[in-house]
């Protein structure tokens, strides 16, 4: 039976990109949801509807106090055990740019070193994404090289196409906290483990070692600064007119990427009823 996977793109005071967010999880052939996160605090059980949650971009509640910082801290004190149970029963999560910086806040990347939930949120981040090394906001196209050995269910195969290799592997960014930071034993972990599924090609923002998102053990939770959801079609690249046709043959990178969490979020429910 093929069902259609039901996503959940999470918004607040503030939240500007939820409206894309919504679009590519429907283009790659989810059933989406938006919903206030204060509906959710209101009946955490709702997360558990729901196979794919998204976290989109934008400046939550302003980024009063830091990017996403307010954001983070609600979801910690509130819905942290459902998202817990959500990851715990194999749900996949994005978050981009503002997402990002919710995700690691929260503790939800780069998750548990032995792939056991804690009960409770992690007292502190082991990541951070701080003021951009310019000390200015970045708003451009920045080319990307994903990470063929990562076990990132959203980047999968994206390095296959020769587009690859091409002007096509760009991605949009749009932030002014977008530096990934971490000790050096914490960034040597998640290269280790090949958690780094996806870098930046050029010096964007200072990031350690370019990195531009990261996924969990398990490759379903992944969180990336720039926007595939800004990319879901040939049309959106900068110099559309100017590319190969034969790049046409495959879909574009943003929506490849919720295309490949559609495509697990099906096979991983297979007995689940359409909706």
């Amino acid at each position: 039976m093929t069902i259609t996977p039901r996503a959940l793109v999470i918004r607040t005071a503030g939240t500007n990109c939820d409206a894309e967010m919504v679009r590519a999880f429907e283009l790659a052939g989810a059933r989406a949801d938006l919903l206030h996160v204060d509906a959710l605090i209101a009946d955490p059980a709702r997360v558990d509807d729901y196979h794919l949650i998204g976290f989109p971009g934008g400046f939550s509640y302003g980024d009063d106090i830091a990017s996403g910082r307010v954001l983070a801290m609600k979801l910690r004190e509130t819905l942290y055990p459902a998202l817990r149970d959500a990851a715990e029963r194999g749900a996949l999560m994005i978050g981009v740019c503002n997402g990002f910086q919710v995700m690691a806040q929260v503790g939800l990347l780069p998750g548990p070193d032995n792939g056991v939930w804690p009960k409770q949120a992690p007292p502190q981040p082991t990541v951070a994404l701080e003021n951009n090394a310019s000390a200015r906001f970045t708003a451009r196209w920045v080319r990307v090289e994903p990470n063929p050995d990562s076990p990132c269910v959203w980047t999968r195969g994206l390095w296959q196409d020769d587009a690859t290799d091409s002007d096509a592997m760009l991605l949009p960014v749009a932030h002014g906290e977008g530096r990934f930071t971490a000790t050096d034993a914490v960034i040597r972990d998640l290269e280790e483990r090949n958690l780094v599924a996806l870098r930046y090609a050029e010096d964007i923002n200072g990031s350690a070692s370019a990195i531009a998102g990261i996924c969990d053990s398990t490759g379903r939770l992944f969180a990336l600064m720039p926007h595939p959801e800004r990319y879901t079609a040939w049309r959106q690249h900068p110099h559309a007119t100017r590319l190969d046709h034969a790049m046409r043959e495959h879909d574009a990178p943003g929506l490849r990427v919720f295309k490949n969490a559609v495509a697990a979020a099906r096979e991983s429910n297979p007995a689940a009823p359409a909706s």
